[in-house]
């Protein structure tokens, strides 16, 4: 199924004549026409593919995430932390989830999940901070960092009217990945507003149909939290809201938690579903850094991306948007083989990757990293994470090599 959507790439220019056409058009007679003629107006020989990046901050412990329910050597290591056995999810006769991701698990056993195993790249960092940018630039600390991945992807693969190709959905700090040379991401600051009924409307036609500006005539509540990465306030007009708010809908057949990662993900739902053309969105949940009493807390979040993640991908799907939108989920380290003397790990190496997405060619990928082959302790990578990264872009449909810093070959991950 083919679905028309508003691209921004035709947008108006300046406030003032979005005023100017405002005053032709009816309140609450539905999108202008000028806007539904800019639907087709896009390139016919690029996809409109959308990819929704989940960042795991701290460092998720791929080994309580992925089991080798199989290894001695895994239970020998983490006396308190292993998982039993006969609790692990199986997926294959050598691994499987933790128990508290029953809806990963479901995704797998539908075809429309993605494991890659022993993701990492050469001569891991274990700083956070250093690591995560290494994740997000594809670039060390000693070249040039002024971009991210995501970022230089959009700024070469999309013209510049196209005004809003990157949603970022939380409160902190803008990650580095959507980092451009002209800043083309937007961040939604504060969640909380759209549990109020209706705001989730007016946010997506405000985002969608607004002008990125510098604060200016219009005071508009509603978007006093919708900021652009150089804190310039979207202006837009009422009418317009109005307008487009008709074209977001919610859908109550398909149930979300109350995680601030569900609430993410069903407004990313939301949104895709709307007019908004937005190719990227970029969630994170925090929280991984699990140095000490981790059972209890990787417990609670594994169950929190899991969850959210099933709903999500149901939601895409009774959408009809399922073929179109890809999930992956990340994190900037896993974590150490042994368990530490406070029943928690500290930061590690190599861990596994997903992708989501009824695109997504579903399966383990690879073998689980050697517990006995290992290096100063630690896991060694089997993937390179740009194979990822490059596998994704392609499904983009998008270039790779600059925005990576290098040819890497990709990975049987889409069907």
């Amino acid at each position: 199924m083919h679905h028309s959507y508003i691209s921004r790439r035709q947008l108006l220019q300046n406030t003032a004549t979005t005023s100017a056409i405002l005053v032709g058009s009816a309140a609450g007679a539905g999108l202008p026409q000028f806007l539904l003629n800019a639907s087709h107006n896009q390139d016919e020989n690029s996809n409109d593919n959308v990819l929704v990046v989940i960042q795991l901050s701290g460092g998720n412990d791929g080994l309580n995430t992925i089991v080798p329910f199989k290894n001695e050597r895994y239970y020998a290591a983490r006396p308190t932390l292993a998982i039993p056995k006969d609790q692990v999810l199986k997926l294959n006769d050598e691994v499987g989830l933790h128990p508290a991701m029953t809806e990963l698990s479901k995704l797998y056993e539908a075809g429309t999940l993605a494991i890659i195993q022993g993701v990492g790249y050469p001569n891991p960092n274990r700083s956070h901070f250093e690591s995560m940018d290494i994740w997000h630039t594809c670039r060390r600390k000693t070249q040039l960092r002024d971009y991210g991945w995501i970022g230089h992807s959009v700024t070469t693969a999309l013209p510049a009217s196209q005004s809003t190709p990157i949603l970022h959905l939380g409160a902190e700090k803008q990650p580095l990945a959507l980092a451009a040379l002209t800043p083309r991401a937007i961040s939604i600051r504060d969640l909380e507003q759209f549990k109020l009924r209706g705001n989730q409307q007016a946010i997506a036609a405000a985002v969608a149909l607004g002008q990125e500006a510098k604060p200016g005539g219009v005071n508009n509540e509603l978007l006093d939290f919708v900021q652009s990465s150089t804190s310039a306030a979207l202006e837009t007009s009422k009418e317009l809201i109005k307008s487009a708010a008709k074209n977001v809908k919610r859908n109550d057949a398909v149930t979300y938690s109350n995680s601030a990662l569900a609430q993410k993900l069903q407004t990313t739902a939301q949104l895709i579903d709307s007019p908004l053309n937005t190719r990227v969105y970029y969630v994170t949940l925090d929280g991984f850094d699990t140095h000490a009493q981790q059972a209890n807390a990787h417990q609670i979040l594994s169950g929190q991306w899991s969850s959210a993640l099933g709903a999500f991908i149901a939601d895409i799907k009774q959408r009809g948007h399922q073929q179109r939108v890809t999930v992956m989920v990340f994190s900037e380290f896993g974590r150490r083989i042994e368990e530490n003397a406070s029943k928690g790990t500290d930061h590690g190496t190599a861990a596994p990757m997903f992708l989501a997405g009824a695109a997504v060619k579903a399966g383990v990928i690879g073998e689980h990293p050697s517990l006995d082959d290992i290096q100063q302790g630690d896991l060694k990578h089997a993937f390179d994470f740009r194979q990822v990264y490059a596998t994704v872009l392609d499904w983009m449909e998008w270039d790779s090599a600059t925005a990576l810093n290098g040819e890497y070959s990709t990975l049987p991950l889409f069907l």
